[in-house]
């Protein structure tokens, strides 16, 4: 029973020192906190050096501004400001009281996306299945689906019935997936979605991941494979066209990284938004959670996706338009006529 006590005992210890050393060194004051987050950037995120920033420098400019902060508020404000020099939507600040976000990466550049443009081509109100809602245009020969977000969820049966909608209801010859606006969600649907497209397990991106503290520490390449083995239809062999924005973000861009190795699949549109960090998160003293791009995330040609993925066929909607042109332009890609 004693020898039962001690080592309970020494487990206890262990564990305090354990815990103690994982504390961070920082108390819950504007400095502490501030040096915090400068410090979990500096260690841990993943694009110092592609975007060419000195974060030393970026420290010197805002660390002696601490100094003039009276509230909780404007701690927040300085914080925020920091990390906008790093211009990366994947990078926020979560307060009780309020959220940071970088928004220059979208806001200079065309919408291309206009819902009244779009359902004056539509041959019906669209139906829904799961995240998707679908239709088809040109007398039944284009099926449509709108993919907003890779937050909303998807299973195999509302790609089954999909499918039947557009083969067997109607004599679909090309599809346009449509994820304008699409800001992002879960990584394994847009993983789940590509494999659709496929006829064999395909590389179609890599990423690396951080092994020390230094800006320019990195694993070698570790390869992402897009595979069709589970995938619930096979669309491989069909004529498909995706549209992008700039306001593809994240999961979505990571979407059109893949369909851009798919066969017979052709993006059309804008530039993406990017977001080839895959994002991790970490407390600050003083409870705030801070959220940064650990994991850099490149195509198959090992090239960064961070600031975004240039389509096949550039196209954009114009002030003066009064119609989808790059919807239009998608059509007559396919090449079908009404």
């Amino acid at each position: 029973m004693k020898k039962i006590l001690f080592l309970i005992a020494v487990i206890f210890l262990l564990l305090s020192c354990t815990k103690e050393e994982t504390v961070t060194k920082y108390n819950n004051n504007p400095h502490d906190n501030f040096d915090a987050l400068w410090e979990i950037l500096d260690e841990r995120y993943c694009y110092f050096s592609y975007k060419n920033i000195d974060w030393n420098e970026v420290y010197n400019e805002f660390s002696p501004r601490v100094n003039k902060v009276k509230d909780v508020f404007q701690l927040f404000d300085l914080m925020a400001e920091m990390i906008d020099m790093l211009e990366d939507g994947h990078v926020n600040l979560y307060t009780p009281f309020d959220v940071s976000s970088c928004t220059g990466w979208f806001d200079s550049y065309p919408a291309d996306y206009n819902t009244n443009f779009l359902s004056k081509h539509f041959d019906s109100e669209p139906r829904i299945a799961g995240g998707f809602a679908y239709t088809t245009l040109q007398n039944g020969k284009v099926g449509y689906i709108r993919y907003s977000s890779f937050s909303e969820g998807f299973t195999a049966a509302n790609l089954v019935y999909i499918d039947a909608y557009f083969h067997q209801l109607n004599k679909v010859e090309g599809i346009i997936i449509d994820v304008r606006n699409n800001g992002g969600g879960s990584l394994s649907y847009s993983e789940r979605l590509a494999s659709c497209f496929f006829n064999e397990k395909t590389t179609t991106g890599y990423m690396r991941h951080k092994t020390g503290k230094c800006h320019d520490c990195f694993s070698d390449p570790t390869p992402i494979v897009t595979d069709p083995t589970d995938a619930p239809i096979n669309w491989s062999d069909k004529r498909v066209i995706v549209l992008s924005n700039r306001r593809c973000y994240s999961a979505t861009n990571d979407f059109i990284v893949r369909m851009k190795q798919a066969p017979n699949v052709v993006i059309i549109g804008g530039i993406t938004g990017g977001g080839g960090g895959m994002p991790l998160s970490q407390e600050l003293p003083n409870g705030w959670m801070i959220r940064f791009s650990a994991v850099p995330m490149y195509d198959a040609n090992m090239q960064h996706t961070e600031f975004g993925v240039m389509p096949d066929i550039e196209a954009h909607i114009s002030p003066d338009d009064t119609d989808d042109s790059i919807l239009l332009t998608a059509i007559h890609e396919l090449k079908i006529k009404n």
